[in-house]
C-alpha cells in the first residue's frame, strides 16, 4: 500500500473500532452474549471464517472427538472471543479495586500471592486461554507490577489505545521486538515478567510437543527463567457460567533453585510449561484460540538440515 494511503487507512480502522468499542459499552453484557452467539454461528458455519486452520487444530488436539464434537468446540470458540471482546470493552466499568471479589473466583490464592508478594525475580506465563487481559486488569488490585512483553500492532493507534487500556491499572507493556534487554532489567531489579507462552517463533524455536503435535516455541522464556533462577508460573483466567465472571489462578510452578528435572535445559522447561497449558486449555477448550497457526509447517528447517548432512 502507497505511503501516502497507509496512514489514511490507520485513522480509518481506528475510527472503526472507537465507534465499535463504544456501541458495546452503550449495552448491557447480556445483549452482548445473545449477539455473540448469532456471529458466532455466522462466522464459524456460514462464513467459515478461517475454518480449514481451526479444524485442522482441533483434529491434531483432540483425535478421539467426532466432528461434531469439534465443530461445537470451533462454535464455542468463536463466541468466546466475541465475548471476550465486550468483556474488556466494559471491565474497567464493571470491575474495580473494591468489587472483584464478586466477579472472580481465585484457586490457589494463598500460594499465588505468597509467591509472587516475595522478592526476587518471577516469570508469569499464561496463553491465548479465557480471558487473559481480565488476568492483568485483576492482578493489579493486589499491588504487583507486571511488566508485559507484547507484540506491537502495526497500526500505532490502535496500539496506543490497547496499550493504554493495559496500563491504566498498573502493567507495564514492553514491545515484544528488542524487548529483551528490558525483560533482563525488569528481572535483574526483581520485578515480574508475564509472557504469551504459546506463540511460533518460526524455524529457530525450541520444537516441543503441545497438544499432541511438534510446536515451535520462543527459547527466551526458559531463558529467563533458567539464567535469572527465577520461578516459573503458570496462571490461566477463565470464564465461568457468566459473562465477565471469571476462575483465575495459580495452575502451576516450578523454581530453578530447587533443581527440578524439568530445569534441566531450555528444552525441558519449554515442554514443562506447555504441558501445563496444555492441561488447562483441554479442560475448557473452547476457550483457547484454535484460529491462530500454532502448529505451523517446521518442514523448512528440516529440509535444510538434511541438505546441510548431505554436503558434508
Amino acid at each position: 500500500m502507497s505511503g501516502y494511503l497507509r496512514p489514511a487507512r490507520h485513522v480509518a480502522e481506528y475510527l472503526l473500532v472507537r465507534i465499535f468499542l463504544s456501541l458495546i459499552q452503550a449495552v448491557s453484557l447480556e445483549t452482548c452474549q445473545t449477539v455473540t452467539r448469532w456471529v458466532a454461528w455466522l462466522a464459524c458455519d456460514v462464513l467459515k471464517i478461517r475454518g480449514q486452520t481451526v479444524a485442522e487444530n482441533l483434529r491434531i488436539a483432540f483425535p478421539e472427538k467426532s466432528d461434531a464434537e469439534r465443530g461445537a468446540i470451533a462454535r464455542g470458540m468463536w463466541e468466546h472471543l466475541l465475548l471476550m471482546v465486550c468483556e474488556v470493552a466494559q471491565v474497567h466499568r464493571k470491575i474495580h479495586e473494591t468489587n472483584w471479589r464478586k466477579f472472580v473466583e481465585i484457586y490457589n490464592k494463598r500460594e499465588w500471592i505468597r509467591l509472587v508478594g516475595a522478592g526476587g525475580a518471577k516469570v508469569c506465563v499464561t496463553g491465548h486461554f479465557g480471558n487473559f487481559e481480565a488476568l492483568g486488569h485483576v492482578c493489579s488490585f493486589w499491588g504487583f507490577r507486571t511488566y508485559t512483553v507484547a507484540r506491537t500492532l502495526d497500526n500505532p493507534y490502535l496500539n496506543e489505545l490497547v496499550n493504554r487500556f493495559r496500563e491504566s491499572m498498573g502493567q507495564r507493556i514492553l514491545a515484544k521486538s528488542h524487548s529483551a534487554g528490558q525483560a533482563d532489567e525488569v528481572l535483574n531489579t526483581g520485578g515480574l515478567l508475564a509472557l504469551l507462552g504459546d506463540q511460533h517463533a518460526g524455524t529457530r524455536g525450541c520444537i516441543v510437543d503441545f497438544l499432541g503435535r511438534p510446536a515451535s516455541c520462543h527459547k527466551a522464556l526458559a531463558l529467563f527463567t533458567l539464567l535469572n533462577r527465577a520461578p516459573m508460573l503458570v496462571v490461566t483466567c477463565a470464564r465461568t457460567d457468566r459473562p465477565m465472571h471469571f476462575r483465575m489462578g495459580l495452575d502451576a510452578i516450578i523454581d530453578p533453585a530447587t533443581d527440578p528435572p524439568e530445569c534441566a535445559g531450555v528444552e525441558d522447561l519449554t515442554q514443562w510449561y506447555n504441558d501445563m497449558l496444555s492441561a488447562r486449555i483441554r479442560q475448557q477448550p473452547e476457550q483457547y484460540w484454535w484460529l491462530h497457526d500454532r502448529w505451523k509447517d517446521l518442514q523448512p528447517r528440516r529440509r535444510k538440515k538434511k541438505r546441510l548432512a548431505t554436503a558434508a
